[in-house]
Formats: structure tokens, sequence, C-alpha cells
């Protein structure tokens, strides 16, 4: 089975659906998104989109756009749960009590996946300290963090202690930690539960470490539609040899971590 472990709503949803085709998915993780650059037609609507992606990284949406999203996720769900497998996000910043009532709410009630995908603003990311400990006390439930910039390495260092704190949490850092790759395959070395998606590395040797590397905690991913999986897939088909890794980066190791097997 072909996972691919990174992938946002599409507008519309039918485009997203062609891309696996074309590339082979079986299924792909499914995260709500408040940017959707696939709508831009030209270089001003697209500026647009990656505004409002900007501020979401930023951490600068609010309430409405946050719950927009969230629509838009349950009803890609709605119509096609035999391709797409949910995670629900939950803004970050609020009381423990809140974040753990929401954690509630609006994934594990809903029989969402894990949680993801976190955009802390850069420097913060030490504000998802209370998403993990929610996720602790849900058995552990992964756990995904946007890696690639604006997240700094001392983010990424951040994430790191955090899952020494939190070791029954699989901690999912994606975009292979952007420009910090190398520090990012370092510190998942000595976290057991440090988890790599490889979705849009600009450099390829960088996924043919990552996965020499950790084998069982690589994921292939698109970040769709910022990637494209037929791109995706073929980069992880070009760094390795047709047998078991290659399975195992092509969707055994998500299996295994979402209990799919």
């Amino acid at each position: 089975m072909i996972l691919d472990a990174h992938s946002h709503v599409h507008d519309p949803l039918d485009a997203h659906l062609l891309a696996l085709d074309d590339a082979g998915v079986d299924r792909t993780v499914l995260f709500p998104t408040r940017a959707h650059p696939e709508r831009a037609t030209d270089l001003d609507s697209l500026r647009h989109e990656m505004g409002v992606l900007e501020r979401a990284l930023a951490g600068g949406s609010g309430d409405d756009a946050f719950a927009l999203a969230v629509r838009e996720l349950d009803q890609a769900l709605t119509a096609h749960p035999d391709r797409f497998l949910g995670f629900g996000s939950v803004p970050l910043g609020r009381p423990d009590a809140e974040t753990a009532a929401r954690v509630e709410r609006e994934v594990t009630a809903r029989g969402l996946y894990g949680i993801g995908e976190l955009t802390p603003p850069p420097g913060q990311s030490a504000l998802i300290e209370p998403v993990v400990r929610a996720a602790h006390d849900h058995a552990g439930l992964p756990v995904v963090i946007h890696g690639a910039a604006p997240t700094t390495a001392e983010d990424l260092r951040t994430l790191a202690e955090l899952a020494a704190r939190y070791p029954k949490v699989p901690l999912v850092i994606s975009q292979l930690g952007g420009a910090h790759w190398m520090d990012v395959i370092e510190l998942a070395r000595a976290a057991p539960n440090l988890h790599l998606e490889l979705s849009t590395a600009s450099i390829v040797f960088a996924v043919r470490l990552a996965i020499h590397e950790l084998p069982t905690r690589t994921f292939f991913g698109s970040d769709a539609p910022y990637g494209d999986p037929v791109v995706a897939r073929t980069t992880v088909e070009r760094v390795t040899r047709a047998g078991e890794i290659r399975d195992r980066v092509l969707g055994g190791n998500l299996a295994e971590l979402l209990g799919l097997r």
C-alpha cells in the first residue's frame, strides 16, 4: 500500500485525487489548511494565497479561518473516506485545559488519526507542548509539526527535547526540516520517537541520507499542493532500491504508525 504522509485539502478535491492516481498512491494523510495556492490563476492571486499561508505560519490566523479549514477537512473526509486519512489541528497558545478539550473534541471524538500539521511561529515551538501532553493522554496520538521555513534550527532542537520528555508520543517533523535537514536527521537519530516526513526536500541526497539513517522512521510525503505526489514518489524511488526499505518508506512505516496493518 502506497501512503502519502502529508497533504492538504484541495479545492477542487478532484485535482488532488487525479494527482494521487497519477502517483499510484492508495491513501494520503490529509491536513486542514487555510491557504489554497491551487486556486491561484495568476501571480497576484498566488501572492494572495501565499499571504494567507505566511500569516498562518506566523500564528496570525483567527478562529473563523480555523473553523473554515476544519469544515473543509470534514467535507473531504466524508466525500472520500477510502482515500484520505484525516488529521486534526488545534490552535496553539491556549490554556492547557482548553487544548486538552480541543484534542478530545476535534481529533479523538471525530475518529481522526492524529494531530497536525501544527505551525508554531518561528522561535516558539515550545507552544506545542500542551498539545503533545494531550496526545500522550490519548494513547500517544501522532503529532505532525511543520519543519520548513520559518521553523528555525533552535525550534527543531526544542522539538527534540519535547520528544525526549514525551517518549510515547510519535512526533513527525515535516519537510525534512527544510534547510536544517542535516540537523534534524542528527536529532532524530538520538530520539526514537522522532520521525521525518520527506516532502519538498530541495536536495535529493538529503532524502537518500535520511532514509539511510532512519529507514524505519522516514515517510514518503508530497505536501500537496505545494509539492507533487509523482515527483515525491519518484525522488524516493531514485534513492532506494526495490525491496523492504523502499516499501517501508513508501507506506509501510506510516501504516505501522497509524495502525493500518
